[in-house]
């Protein structure tokens, strides 16, 4: 099987712009009123040509270029409301790490259908008996070291470790997937992998949080188009609930505003996080018709189509989090 090899986007590139002050941050006290004097204090503090443009906001002590790491970082991308650009989010960061150098491993935390194993990338079986296409589900009930369940896919230095609709079985099974299981099978593991993405299933039970007692760091998906207070206020609590006990050293590095377009949506939810998450990345990811095809493919967006936006945005927050592996 000839294999994706993926490389750096081209130059000519529209990139982003990099603040580190946003006019968002005006609307922060108007966002506990009705949603009406919130529209108003939109329509009146900000100018839409410049204050809901598509940028990157960096906190002030955000450090660029990012410093070099060594070993090996677990990322999370959790969000307990379906549809947020999970699965984009972590398909595209890792091809995007890879192109810079690093080897990935995603592994797919989702058991719906609409998942990374079930409806983007496949996991290669080549020369594997089927009684030992070991999964995600055989990981957490510790019948298989991860290692065993972690599978070449079509881009080369991108690994998966597959998932399917029984991983569901897991968050009611008293006997499966206890707290801190996953952070030991990621520790336990010898691929050499630099770096691990989970991509948590949209809810908050054992699976998730297994995610986040695992992680370095968690992104945080949002799409800009459903806004839901009380979910953002849920996992808000669970994230802070596992840093207070099981990972104190989880850090909440981005919140990546998916679908972008601009809109009185994005200025809220990017006003929200802002004051929920003071010391955090915001990215947008712009919409981009041919996001949703790319899955059709089996393939990152990046290897179909380099000057796609939604690719561009997440190459550049990937070169924000890292830097270009082996670079000084």
């Amino acid at each position: 099987m000839t294999m994706t090899v993926l490389g750096p986007l081209p130059d000519t590139v529209e990139r982003l712009d990099v603040v580190r002050e946003w006019r968002v941050d005006e609307l922060i006290p108007f966002l506990d009123k009705p949603q009406e004097a919130i529209d108003e204090a939109i329509a009146r503090l900000l100018d839409y040509r410049d204050d809901a443009k598509a940028q990157i906001f960096v906190p002030p002590l955000f450090v660029h270029p990012p410093a070099p790491f060594t070993g090996h970082r677990t990322y999370v991308v959790v969000n307990q409301k379906g549809g947020a650009g999970k699965s984009t989010t972590c398909v595209e960061l890792a091809a995007a790490w890879v192109a810079m150098g690093y080897t990935v491993r995603i592994i797919d935390a989702d058991p719906q259908d609409a998942s990374i194993t079930g409806a983007w990338l496949a996991p290669i079986f080549d020369g594997v008996p089927e009684a030992e296409r070991y999964n995600l589900k055989h990981v957490l009930y510790g019948r298989q070291p991860l290692d065993e369940a972690t599978y070449e896919t079509a881009v080369k230095g991108l690994y998966l470790v597959p998932s399917y609709k029984d991983l569901d079985l897991v968050n009611f099974d008293g006997k499966a997937a206890r707290d801190g299981m996953l952070r030991a099978a990621i520790g336990r593991s010898t691929v050499p992998v630099d770096i691990t993405i989970i991509d948590a299933p949209p809810s908050l039970g054992k699976l998730s949080v297994n995610g986040l007692v695992a992680a370095d760091q968690l992104i945080l998906p949002l799409k800009v188009s459903g806004l839901d207070k009380k979910a953002l206020v849920d996992l808000q609590e669970t994230i802070t609930s596992v840093q207070s006990v099981e990972n104190p050293d989880l850090v909440v590095a981005a919140a990546v505003l998916t679908d972008w377009s601009k809109s009185k949506h994005a200025a809220q939810i990017a006003a929200t996080v802002r004051r929920d998450y003071p010391d955090v990345m915001i990215a947008p990811a712009r919409r981009n018709v041919k996001a949703a095809a790319a899955p059709n493919y089996g393939l990152p967006l990046r290897a179909l189509d380099s000057r796609a936006t939604t690719a561009v945005d997440y190459d550049q927050l990937a070169h924000l989090l890292l830097p270009v592996k082996g670079a000084v």
